[in-house]
């Protein structure tokens, strides 16, 4: 019988709550919280049915802890996070890992040596569809890459009086639109290709020189017109072109201003043999082109790839989307840590290798030049 996990959670805001759920559901116990304030760490506690902690340290003292989701702001996540490793937790962190490189290969090596499970939430890799299309390129269906294109579109900060505590460089890092986004479609792309990027050129843009400055950890919201105003130095947009250590060509357009666009993570791969479409935000299909034909992949857990099956949960036909990414890679995490590997779990070494393409378009931007990225 699979050991009952015991879980605390720091932060509670809405990624705190996504968690909480899939934690839920993959056999654990939730011990306990901390949030914000002692006052947010009572409510939340109350609602959810657990202990509310006093501070982080209270959690990492306690014994009956196995694993440590880290939910809070990005400056915060180094700090934790190595606490709790050195306190002998497995730890699930929100990404980014850290702020800077130094920092996330800190925790990388940490981990590391510590034996222990870490995982960071590159969640799109759970999506049934997206396994297939890795399945499909490593089996030599897709022949030698040519081109990997892409997007990551959102517009949840167009507005003027758009913001959130990400905006904010001391609380979410130098980069915002690219670190926040564009890390998780760099990471898809290595991890289903196979391929790893090796240099990039970048540009990114500020549409906004100030927003009101954020109060609360909500993941957007209009202030009102005449709240105080703070300058903004973080990316609303990113483009890039990057090459692969197999020469491989890959375009990217990041946007968190783009009017309509919620959530759409898209991606091409084109190959000699056939290209390969999935979009996010239509989940259930992988669009397969050939030179005379074209055919719609759809989820199914009656057929395709071996990880495409495990991971379609629900029959054809029935929609899984984020929520069931999110199931999955925590219940994967907990699977790992009951000593039972899970192909493509997303670990700390994860984190940190976002954290090298992160910096490299950083610098490529304030260069303007092509810059490496150790592959």
């Amino acid at each position: 019988m699979n050991k009952e996990l015991g879980i605390a959670i720091i932060g509670t805001g809405m990624i705190g709550a996504v968690h909480r759920r899939a934690a839920a559901l993959s056999g654990s116990v939730l011990r306990g919280v901390v949030a914000s304030s002692p006052e947010r760490s009572r409510a939340v506690a109350q609602q959810w049915h657990c202990e509310a902690y006093a501070d982080a340290d209270a959690v990492f003292a306690d014994k009956a802890i196995d694993v440590v989701h880290i939910c809070t702001p990005n400056a915060t996540h180094h700090d934790l996070a190595r606490r709790a490793l050195l306190a002998g937790k497995h730890v699930i962190c929100e990404k980014p890992l850290a702020t800077s490189l130094a920092d996330a290969t800190e925790l990388a090596t940490l981990a590391r040596d510590s034996g222990l499970v870490t995982a960071v939430p590159f969640v799109y890799r759970y999506h049934p569809m997206v396994r297939e299309a890795r399945a499909r390129i490593a089996s030599g269906e897709v022949g030698a890459l040519n081109l990997i294109h892409g997007n990551y579109l959102q517009d949840w900060l167009l507005g003027a009086n758009d913001t959130n505590w990400r905006v904010d460089a001391v609380k979410g890092g130098a980069s915002r639109a690219f670190a926040d986004i564009g890390s998780h479609w760099c990471d898809l792309m290595e991890w289903v290709t196979g391929e790893r990027f090796v240099e990039a050129v970048s540009s990114l843009k500020t549409v906004l020189a100030e927003r009101p400055a954020a109060t609360r950890a909500t993941f957007s919201g209009a202030a009102d017109a005449d709240a105080a105003k703070m300058a903004v130095t973080t990316e609303d947009i990113a483009g890039a072109l990057l090459r692969t250590n197999k020469g491989t060509l890959a375009t990217l357009t990041i946007s968190q201003v783009s009017a309509g666009r919620k959530n759409h993570l898209w991606f091409e791969i084109d190959g000699m043999n056939e290209s390969l479409t999935f979009n996010q935000e239509e989940p259930e299909r992988l669009w397969v082109g050939q030179r005379d034909a074209m055919q719609l992949w759809v989820k199914d857990p009656s057929q395709g790839a071996a990880e495409q099956r495990r991971l379609a949960t629900l029959p054809a036909g029935h929609a899984q989307g984020y929520a069931d990414c999110f199931e999955a890679f925590v219940a994967d995490t907990y699977s790992q840590i009951r000593g039972e590997p899970r192909e493509g779990l997303p670990t700390f070494a994860d984190g940190a290798r976002s954290a090298q393409i992160v910096e490299a378009i950083l610098a490529s931007a304030k260069q303007r030049a092509w810059t490496s990225i150790p592959a």
